[in-house]
């Protein structure tokens, strides 16, 4: 489940992409960001757990800063190109050939219809 709050983060973390869980292993909400995937907090409510996130990843991106690193482009900001190369199996590229000449669509709007609708 996606929280998206309301309320004051740091700026540098502003813009990226947190995904808040609930864990029964560990009994707390567990928060990441999308764009730092070996980061994780918890906390006892969504909304520690996403302060915890922010902290973590503001402190993340200054320390990346002062490191002369390349801070992470936040998934809002980036710039898609509307095509995705695919690799597949000679009969799975085979079967959808098939199917998408019975439905009278190409490949790729059969695989776009079926993306769509997942």
């Amino acid at each position: 489940m996606l929280w998206l709050l309301n309320h004051q983060m740091p700026s540098s973390a502003s813009k990226y992409t947190y995904r808040i869980e609930w864990s029964e292993e560990d009994q707390a909400h567990l928060a990441r960001c999308l764009e730092f995937p070996s980061l994780i907090t918890h906390g006892k409510t969504p909304e520690k757990a996403l302060k915890e996130i922010e902290v973590v990843v503001a402190e993340s991106i200054k320390w990346i800063e002062e490191e002369k690193g390349i801070v992470p482009e936040p998934l809002g900001a980036r710039q898609y190109k509307g095509n995705i190369t695919l690799r597949v199996p000679p009969g799975v590229h085979r079967h959808l050939a098939m199917l998408s000449a019975e439905q009278g669509v190409s490949i790729n709007q059969l695989v776009l219809s079926r993306l769509a609708a997942a």
